[in-house]
């Protein structure tokens, strides 16, 4: 499959970045604006407040890229929160039954973001270029 397959790897990489960045973003406005639910907004000095701000700025910092591995380092950090003080006191450490799936799936896609970089057609890899053409 690599031999077909292989070549597409930066591109296949840079899309897992942006889907992740946006699922990521997604819950942002959920606490913050009851966005796309019928929730209500919760208060910025609650968890869900400051965790809304987390994902609404790293969201969108990941999708494209800009200052990746850090904002995915941070990013995987609150998902690991997440999953231990939301998730596991559901009644399980098991994520299908704590409802914790996504949670642990960003959690560690962010983590690999954080150790690979944002790759290509991001921002930073466009600055890098962009710096190394000026050393030249």
């Amino acid at each position: 499959m690599n031999r077909y397959l292989g070549r597409f790897e930066g591109a296949a990489y840079a899309l897992l970045r942006v889907f992740l960045g946006f699922l990521y973003w997604s819950h942002g406005p959920r606490w913050l604006f009851g966005a796309f639910t019928d929730s209500d907004p919760v208060p910025l000095t609650s968890l869900r407040g400051v965790a809304g701000l987390l994902e609404i700025t790293l969201g969108p910092l990941i999708a494209v890229g800009l200052c990746a591995p850090w904002a995915a380092f941070i990013a995987s950090g609150e998902m690991a929160y997440a999953y231990l003080f939301v998730h596991v006191p559901r009644g399980s450490w098991m994520p299908i039954v704590n409802g914790g799936e996504i949670t642990v799936a960003l959690c560690f896609g962010f983590l690999y973001i954080a150790t690979r970089g944002a790759g290509l057609f991001s921002v930073d890899s466009w600055w890098a270029s962009r710096r190394a053409a000026k050393h030249d």
